[in-house]
């Protein structure tokens, strides 16, 4: 594995939402991060459909962790804004986030994500994310 990759899966780790939420990192490289989550009926709103909650969350940490393969070793990121539409309802089996790097600055990083629902005849979009992530030098 890259630095890169053990740099941005040693911070995922630290994630308690991520963990309770059952999510995976997938793929990691520089401006482009995957999350991967799995159905779970615990995860789903009154209708069956994974809860935008969990879509939000997923993504929010694709964006994020793709800002942060972009900042300076010994950095950290946090959201500062998005913003998100959910497309069509999140059905699937399985649910792949992807943040990408769109600009890159020293203090702000602007980030657009998706998320793909997938089934056994195929995956589909179901949200769509800007976010506004920031750099903070510890």
């Amino acid at each position: 594995m890259s630095e890169l990759h053990d740099r941005i899966a040693a911070s995922f780790k630290l994630q308690g939402l991520m963990t309770t939420l059952g999510a995976e990192l997938v793929s990691v490289e520089d401006g482009e991060v995957h999350i991967a989550l799995p159905f779970s009926a615990q995860l789903s709103q009154q209708h069956g459909y994974i809860h935008a909650g969990a879509i939000t969350s997923i993504v929010d940490n694709a964006c994020g962790y793709a800002a942060l393969t972009k900042a300076p070793a010994g950095a950290e990121v946090v959201t500062a804004e998005f913003k998100v539409n959910f497309v069509r309802p999140a059905i699937g089996v399985r649910f792949v986030a992807i943040g990408k790097v769109q600009s890159s600055g020293k203090l702000l990083t602007v980030c657009t994500g998706e998320v793909h629902a997938f089934t056994g005849s195929g995956s589909k979009l179901v949200a769509i994310m800007q976010a506004t992530i920031v750099t903070v030098r510890t």
